[in-house]
């Protein structure tokens, strides 16, 4: 997976209909999610369209697996995985992925519509971030 600053430096100089061809590439490159794993019990709420997110990876080293079921929503997700793919659990129990992702401006961006899920994204990955870092 590329580095949210890799993919904010291509972003940056993209008008906004290539943004959103970008949105939809990564959310095509992100890891593949198991059917079996979308269930209830990873689905985030909030969102308008169908988000799961299921966390595996260990404290020194977290990692998620994400799906959508819609493409631009699917590359929304791809930024916040990005931001916190293979980092150490104390590190993300302590980050600020909305100021991560405040270069991409998504809010200005995209439909509040397409956004609304993220906090609620972010509260999840911080909140098992935070679990795995107390022990």
């Amino acid at each position: 997976m590329r580095t949210l600053e890799d993919i904010h430096e291509e972003y940056d100089f993209l008008d906004a209909d290539e943004r959103y061809r970008l949105l939809i590439e990564l959310g095509r490159d992100l890891e593949e999610m198991p059917a079996a794993l979308q269930t209830d019990a990873t689905l985030v709420r909030g969102c308008s369209a169908q988000v799961w997110v299921y966390p595996t990876g260990e404290a020194d080293k977290l990692h998620f697996l994400a799906d959508s079921n819609a493409a631009i929503t699917k590359g929304i997700v791809a930024l916040v995985i990005a931001a916190v793919q293979d980092k150490p659990a104390s590190e993300v129990a302590q980050m600020d992925v909305a100021q991560a992702l405040a270069p991409f401006d998504l809010k200005n961006q995209l439909s509040s519509q397409r956004t609304q899920g993220v906090p609620n994204m972010i509260a999840l990955v911080r909140e098992h971030a935070a679990r795995l870092a107390a022990g």
